[in-house]
C-alpha cells in the first residue's frame, strides 16, 4: 500500500521511541533506508517494512498471518491520529525545536503488549541490561520473522511463551525477580490490557497500573508507544527530569521539579518531552552513570 501523510512526516523520528537500541531484533533499518518492524496482532505475528519516497509518500508491505492488521494500522503508526493543534511551546528551547521537526508526530502502534514486555525489562536497570535482556528473550522466545526480513529479526515473544518461559531461562536472560514477577501477572491478562489502547489518556494508564509491577513509569512508557499518548510524561526515569531541567532551566531537576517545568503543557506534556529528546538534548555527561549489573552471574 501507498500511504500519504498529511503534512511533513519525519519517519525516522516518529519510529525511534519502538527501537530498542541498534541491535534491536524487532526493529531494523536496512542499508537501503527501509524500515523493517515486526509485531504481535490478533490474526498472528507480522513484518512491516516501510519506505519513504523523496516526495513524502510512504510505501509499506507486510508478511506473515498478521500482514493485514499491520498494514491497516500504518497511518496510527506514523501519526496520523496525533492532534497537536493545542500544544504552545512555553519554552525557547521546545519552540526552536517544534520548528525545526516539523515532521515530528506521536504515532500510535495500538500493540499494548509488544510494548509492554520491553518496558517492563526497562525498569529500575540500565539500558544496557534491558537491551541484553530484550534480545535474549526475543531470540530464544520470539518468532523468526515472516518474509523477507533482514537476518535474525525476530517477533516479540507473545504473552503464552513468556508464560511458559522457565526460571532459569529468565535468568539467563539477566532478568530479576521483580521484572519477571510482572511480566507473568501481565502475560496472565494481556487479553484486558488491549483495552487501554481504546481508553487512553490516563483512564489507559490506570488499567495497566491495575497490574501488579507496572507503576507510573512503565504504564507512560506503553502509553507513549501503544497509542502516541501526548501528555504520558514517565515520571521515575533516571535521565528524563535532568535533560528537561537542563534544557528548560539550565538545572537539573526531580520528579515534583519536572512535574512543576512541564505543567503548562498540560494536557501534551509528554510532546514537550519528545520535542527536547529529538532536538538532541541529554543528559549531561558529567552525571553519575547507574551501575550495571548482570542478573545472570548473581
Amino acid at each position: 500500500m501507498l500511504y500519504h501523510p498529511r503534512s511533513t512526516l519525519d519517519l525516522g523520528a516518529v519510529l525511534r521511541p519502538l527501537r530498542r537500541g541498534k541491535g534491536d531484533p524487532c526493529l531494523r533499518v536496512d542499508d537501503t533506508g527501509v524500515v523493517w518492524l515486526t509485531g504481535n496482532t490478533p490474526a498472528g505475528p507480522g513484518t512491516l517494512a516501510l519506505r519513504r519516497f523523496a516526495d513524502g509518500d510512504v510505501e509499506a508491505r507486510a508478511w506473515g498471518p498478521g500482514a493485514e492488521p499491520l498494514l491497516e494500522g500504518v497511518p496510527a503508526l506514523l501519526g496520523a491520529e496525533d492532534d497537536d493543534s493545542g500544544f504552545v511551546a512555553h519554552h525557547p528551547p521546545v519552540a526552536d525545536a517544534r520548528h525545526r521537526l516539523p515532521g515530528l508526530r506521536l504515532g500510535s502502534t495500538g500493540r499494548v503488549w509488544d510494548a509492554l514486555l520491553p518496558a517492563v525489562l526497562e525498569q529500575k536497570v540500565t539500558g544496557h541490561e534491558a537491551r541484553r535482556s530484550w534480545r535474549e528473550l526475543c531470540r530464544r522466545f520470539g518468532e523468526p520473522a515472516p518474509g523477507p526480513a533482514p537476518a535474525g529479526m525476530r517477533v516479540p515473544p507473545t504473552p503464552r511463551a513468556v508464560l511458559g518461559i522457565a526460571d532459569w531461562d529468565w535468568h539467563k536472560a539477566g532478568v530479576d525477580l521483580s521484572r519477571r514477577r510482572a511480566l507473568i501477572f501481565a502475560a496472565q491478562v494481556a487479553h484486558r490490557l488491549d483495552r487501554a489502547a481504546e481508553l487512553r489518556g490516563e483512564p489507559g494508564r490506570a488499567l495497566l497500573r491495575k497490574v501488579p509491577g507496572i507503576g507510573v513509569w512503565t504504564a507512560a512508557e506503553v502509553a507513549q508507544r501503544a497509542w502516541g499518548d501526548p501528555d504520558a510524561v514517565s515520571f521515575g526515569d533516571f535521565h528524563i527530569p535532568t535533560v528537561v531541567g537542563h534544557a528548560l532551566l539550565g538545572v537539573p531537576l526531580d520528579d515534583e521539579g519536572l512535574a512543576e517545568a512541564l505543567a503548562p503543557y498540560s494536557p501534551q506534556r509528554q510532546r514537550a518531552v519528545r520535542y527536547l529528546e529529538a532536538a538532541g538534548f541529554r543528559r549531561p555527561r558529567f552525571a553519575p552513570r547507574y551501575p550495571i549489573r548482570d542478573y545472570r552471574a548473581m
